[in-house]
């Protein structure tokens, strides 16, 4: 039995109606989130916010309970008893590692648990905005779309920031300060960064971009509450590792988050020293990671008070969300390519495959935009941007 159910979840069939299912379901909202945008944001914009909050918890959640009911993956949480009272109640910042493959599903796994999910947004490429599905719902949800270009993203940030901070109910936003996932390449450039410029050499983490941050901060202190110092972490020594395919193929995955809440008044109103600030951080979180990588616990090589973690279970609306979704959106679709493929007419199977493959390069695209674009500021850096980032640090 256990032997069947292994076969079944590592199945591309079985990934491939995931994929029908998500992007059908994608277009739905999609679709919902256009007739709000256009007869009901003009007149009462709060209303909006609160509608959109619901399609996109609706439309992550599918992903998320792919994680925790499918894979049966979980999370360990470690966060004080005051901080997590206060999770999930007030806007927040999250600056956040970039180091897996998986980061942004397990950080989603948490945000679900505590009721942000639906108002979890980023700092992310303009290019994105454009891909259907799950570009256009970040783009109705309002995301902060950045185009490279700091004089026009400063101004996109401050513009954009208000609007998300007006929003009626709790917004978590994203930011990677590091620009981009952690590589063995992009690690040894960093470190040669650092070391040129006498800085401290982080050895988990690239050195942070500071411009979107200090960019975003006149408006984070007037609307934001707090930051929140969020660290993930893997063993190393784990069988299966935190990948987008083993989570499809049913692969269980433990994930450790470290939270901390900081005031927003605790980060100093000057530019220098603002940036000044986000550099300890890193460090301070990089002294986090070499513990966890050395002893497999965050706290036993730091001066970091320990805290023990919690596992929050799975919430049955995720399974419900996503099961029913399949009922919707799967179902009719599979009857209609099968009806196509089964006509035995030469132009109908050759739609029915067609969009049979569009469907699952789709999702693997999707997918992978989210785990590689989601939070980051500027993306990836160029030759160029190495050149320009002595004036930025």
């Amino acid at each position: 039995m256990t032997s069947l159910i292994s076969t079944i979840k590592a199945s591309t069939a079985v990934h491939l109606c995931f994929a029908i299912s998500y992007f059908t379901s994608g277009l739905v909202i999609n679709i919902l989130q256009c007739l709000l945008f256009i007869f009901i944001k003009p007149f009462n914009k709060k209303l909006f916010r609160t509608l959109i909050y619901y399609l996109c918890y609706s439309f992550h959640c599918q992903l998320v309970a792919i994680g925790e009911w499918w894979s049966g993956s979980t999370v360990k949480v470690y966060i004080s008893k005051e901080d997590f009272k206060k999770a999930g109640t007030e806007h927040a910042l999250l600056v956040m590692n970039h180091s897996y493959e998986t980061d942004w599903l397990f950080g989603w796994m948490f945000c679900e648990k505590v009721g942000v999910l639906g108002n979890c947004k980023a700092y992310a490429k303009k290019v994105i905005s454009l891909i259907p599905t799950i570009g256009w719902s970040w783009k109705f949800a309002e995301f902060v779309f950045l185009e490279r270009s700091f004089d026009k993203d400063k101004e996109i940030i401050i513009k954009q920031l208000n609007e998300i901070f007006d929003y009626p109910s709790p917004v978590w936003l994203l930011l990677n300060a590091e620009g981009t996932r952690f590589t063995k390449s992009k690690h040894e450039a960093s470190v040669k960064f650092a070391q040129e410029r006498n800085m401290t050499v982080l050895n988990h983490h690239l050195i942070p971009r500071t411009k979107g941050f200090t960019a975003s901060l006149p408006v984070l202190k007037k609307k934001c509450a707090a930051i929140m110092d969020v660290q993930l972490a893997f063993h190393e020594d784990d069988v299966d590792k935190p990948t987008v395919i083993n989570l499809l193929r049913g692969k269980k995955i433990t994930g450790h988050i470290y939270l901390r809440r900081v005031p927003m008044s605790d980060v100093p109103d000057d530019e220098e020293q603002a940036a000044k600030w986000l550099h300890e951080l890193f460090i301070r979180k990089d002294k986090l990671q070499t513990s966890f990588h050395k002893t497999g616990d965050f706290f036993k090589d730091t001066d970091i008070e320990p805290i023990e973690p919690i596992i929050i279970k799975p919430r049955k609306s995720s399974l419900l969300n996503w099961v029913g979704w399949i009922a919707v959106a799967l179902i009719p679709i599979l009857y209609l390519l099968f009806s196509m493929i089964a006509s035995g007419q030469v132009f109908y199977v050759l739609i029915g495959v067609s969009i049979t493959v569009a469907f699952y390069m789709l999702f693997n695209y999707a997918i992978g935009t989210t785990k590689i674009s989601k939070g980051s500021a500027y993306g990836g850096r160029t030759k160029n941007e190495h050149k320009d980032e002595k004036k930025e640090q």
